[in-house]
């Protein structure tokens, strides 16, 4: 009798314990719902924490994530106003949380900073408090408002690096990066890559195997590591240097030429120095880059709408040497040009 009140109280004790560290894991999950973020943002972020909790409860285990939706006001527009989104708890009464997901901000980025901008203090009090923040795609730019990104890196979606770098130059921003940690703070690329973050939180706060299941539950590539695959290079010409500019030009209508620094100074009658440190401070590439961006763009359009060989693609666009021209594509690209030219045969195919 003793011993099966002895077990019945070791049992009782047992179950005591794993409700307290049950209780002690449970991850609560706040995602924001800014005036006019991306609805897809939202709803894939709470998609994809109530999906492994659905995975969970299948296996008879509790579940890991506490999902909110919060935001100003009970009822928030979003996407320009074409969605609303309901919230589950407001701005005013914030919740202790464990990670904090901002969503991609969408339409004018200045006047919708602004109209988020009481955001601000609460992201910064829970970073303080201990709470993981988590910015997906152009979220990073109300992140980067708080202050908390400064000196860090960080990513978002590749069409908006030259707004980025104008805006924030004392920030990192990673060139193609899917994923950036830095110091309790993750950023996403641009658009599908929001999905690799959520996937890593998701491995990060169950484990591995939990990820790969989700990941083949949304088709997902788990491993894609860069974004460059996927950028257009359109130059950069939101600046007032003239002579940049008329550079820029050149280069882009003769990028089949062989092109020389040296050469491209002489044509704005200034020194090599002089023309490096404006182009750069105009651009954010040297010159030497932005003819490489130029060829290898060219050469990505080709690849993707002409039947011709790589070695001919090379040749078109200046290059005569087959492993410089495979290195530097391979540089912006991501990928080498016969890997970029399998990925989008069937596009012409």
């Amino acid at each position: 009798m003793c011993k099966n009140d002895c077990l019945s109280g070791c049992l009782r004790q047992k179950n005591n314990l794993s409700l307290f560290s049950f209780i002690k894991t449970m991850v609560t999950v706040t995602i924001l719902t800014p005036k006019y973020a991306v609805i897809q943002g939202i709803a894939s972020a709470q998609y994809l924490f109530k999906t492994i909790n659905s995975f969970l409860e299948s296996e008879g285990q509790p579940a890991k994530f506490n999902i909110n939706l919060m935001g100003e006001e009970t009822i928030v527009p979003v996407q320009e106003g074409s969605f609303q989104v309901k919230t589950d708890v407001l701005l005013s009464e914030p919740p202790k949380t464990d990670l904090l997901i901002i969503p991609p901000i969408y339409g004018n980025m200045e006047d919708n900073l602004q109209l988020n901008k009481n955001f601000i203090p609460y992201i910064q009090k829970a970073y303080k408090e201990g709470a993981k923040i988590a910015s997906l795609c152009t979220g990073v730019f109300l992140l980067a408002e708080t202050g908390l990104l400064d000196q860090k890196k960080c990513s978002t979606h590749w069409a908006f690096y030259n707004l980025f770098k104008e805006r924030y130059p004392h920030i990192n921003i990673v060139d193609g990066g899917i994923i950036t940690v830095d110091n309790g703070i993750y950023s996403s690329g641009g658009a599908n890559s929001i999905w690799n973050l959520l996937l890593y939180l998701a491995e990060k706060y169950t484990n591995r195997e939990m990820a790969i299941r989700a990941s083949k539950y949304f088709a997902i590539d788990i491993h894609r590591n860069n974004q460059a695959t996927f950028t257009i290079f359109e130059g950069q010409k939101n600046h007032q240097d003239e002579e940049v500019k008329k550079l820029q030009t050149f280069v882009e209508k003769n990028y089949n030429a062989k092109l020389s620094v040296d050469e491209l100074s002489e044509m704005v009658a200034m020194s090599r120095r002089n023309i490096e440190r404006r182009f750069k401070k105009a651009t954010h590439n040297t010159l030497a880059q932005y003819i490489q961006r130029v060829k290898v763009e060219a050469a990505k359009k080709l690849i993707e709408s002409t039947r011709k060989n790589i070695g001919e693609v090379m040749l078109e666009v200046g290059y005569n040497d087959e492993k410089s021209f495979r290195n530097i594509f391979k540089k912006y690209v991501g990928v080498t040009p016969i890997d970029y030219k399998n990925k989008f045969v069937a596009l012409y195919a």
